[in-house]
């Protein structure tokens, strides 16, 4: 159950992450309350899956989840540069995440 929450926790990162740039400094309200509502429900996800999660393991997981998913989501939705090196770059943290489930 740990990896579940710690697996919503990552997606929720992603929202926050995401939803920071529709807030627009927070000068908008709903994307601004939907992005502060995501912050507050991954760290409490985060902070369940660590009650049986080492916190070295859970918190490299949650940001890389949070960090691959924002990048890709970055390249889809806002034409950020999809480079040879850049994708690679997200496939080694996605390396990282597997490997530190395994390890688990």
């Amino acid at each position: 159950m740990a990896w579940a929450f710690l697996f919503a926790a990552g997606l929720l990162e992603i929202g926050w992450a995401i939803g920071l740039k529709y807030t627009e400094g927070f000068t908008r309200p709903v994307p601004s309350v939907l992005t502060l509502a995501a912050m507050a429900a991954s760290i409490l996800l985060l902070g369940l899956a660590l009650r049986s999660l080492p916190i070295g393991t859970a918190y490299a997981v949650w940001t890389g989840i949070g960090a691959v998913g924002t990048a890709l989501l970055g390249i889809w939705l806002f034409d950020e540069p999809a480079t040879a090196a850049r994708l690679a770059s997200i496939g080694l943290i996605v390396s990282g995440i597997v490997g530190l489930k395994l390890v688990t």
